[in-house]
């Protein structure tokens, strides 16, 4: 079974990276974007074969070591 987590910065937490690209974007002549939010895609390989233990699993490794969670949040997809 796969999963794939997505992790981005909570809403009020200065993301300087999406800043730095919506700058760059305006640069180059991308007019109009308003703002940019990063974030980051982990894709995982589980040998797990039950839905609902792969999903508790994955959000285990996320509280543990995928996401801080004091500034991030995270999204599970089974895929």
């Amino acid at each position: 079974m796969k999963a794939r987590v997505t992790v981005m910065l909570k809403t009020g937490v200065l993301d300087v990276q999406g800043e730095a690209v919506r700058h760059a974007l305006g640069t180059l002549g991308f007019q109009g974007v308003n703002g940019v939010r990063q974030g980051k895609v982990i894709e995982l390989d589980l040998a797990e074969t039950d839905a609902a233990a792969a999903e508790a699993a994955v959000k285990a490794m996320c509280e543990k070591l995928l996401a801080n969670t004091v500034i991030e949040s995270y999204r599970v997809e089974l895929v």
